[in-house]
């Protein structure tokens, strides 16, 4: 199974501060990541970030480390790197978890959440609906930027990691999803979640995020079904 005319892969130019190079370099690829720099069916190189973030390779290589460890980035070869085999049992495991972690921290978010956090919320429906037709990227950024204001109201450190992590390993896939017509089901959801907000209603809004994470899930089912998901 191959994804055919995989794009090349845009590495950013911004030298990164000093500090803690492994702690910049980490933070820099998971961004690419959940933004979809780095997609399925892309191979990117210690040496090629190296160059990128005007680093020496060995903060590129730790930080490659703990994603590899993470089950977010895969060991291709002996000199790079890529986006893990989605498979039928992973996908399940990570619907599932999703399913049960994001609306635990959605619930927790409806007491907490303020009005400068909802007025975000609906900008964010509102540059979703305009972007879900011919603006992939841009959706996908949004779509993250909407759930991610609602787990950080959270106010849970811990659990708002655990989602990261979560979305690190399938975001990649997302970007696939725009040719099945998801992108518009979804904000239809993210509709649904913002009315509980409103509300103050946590079965709402558990519903909302079970229904979003179900539907994507079973579209990503669907492509692996007919094998047209793969690595590289």
């Amino acid at each position: 199974m191959t994804i055919l005319n995989a794009p090349a892969l845009a590495l950013p130019i911004t030298r990164l501060p000093k500090g803690t190079l492994q702690d910049h370099v980490y933070r820099q690829l998971c961004e690419m990541i959940l933004s979809g720099e780095i997609a399925p069916g892309q191979l990117v190189t210690i040496q090629a970030l190296s160059d990128a973030f005007g680093v020496s390779a060995m903060p590129v290589r730790e930080a490659l480390q703990r994603l590899t460890a993470a089950k977010v980035l895969t060991v291709i070869s002996s000199r790079s790197i890529g986006i893990p085999l989605l498979t039928t049992e992973r996908l399940q495991d990570l619907k599932r978890v999703r399913s049960e972690v994001e609306c635990l921290a959605a619930e927790w978010a409806v007491p907490r959440i303020v009005d400068a956090e909802i007025a975000k919320l609906e900008d964010l429906v509102g540059r979703m609906d305009a972007a879900a037709a011919n603006d992939r990227k841009e959706y996908v950024r949004y779509n993250r930027e909407f759930h991610f204001v609602v787990y950080r109201a959270a106010g849970s450190n811990v659990l708002y990691a655990i989602i990261e992590n979560l979305w690190l390993q399938i975001s990649p896939y997302f970007h696939l999803l725009h040719g099945s017509g998801n992108y518009h089901t979804s904000n239809a959801q993210h509709e649904l979640i913002l009315d509980g907000l409103k509300a103050r209603d946590s079965t709402v809004v558990r519903q909302g995020i079970r229904n979003d994470i179900e539907a994507a899930g079973n579209v990503l089912l669907g492509l692996l079904d007919s094998s047209t998901i793969s690595p590289v």
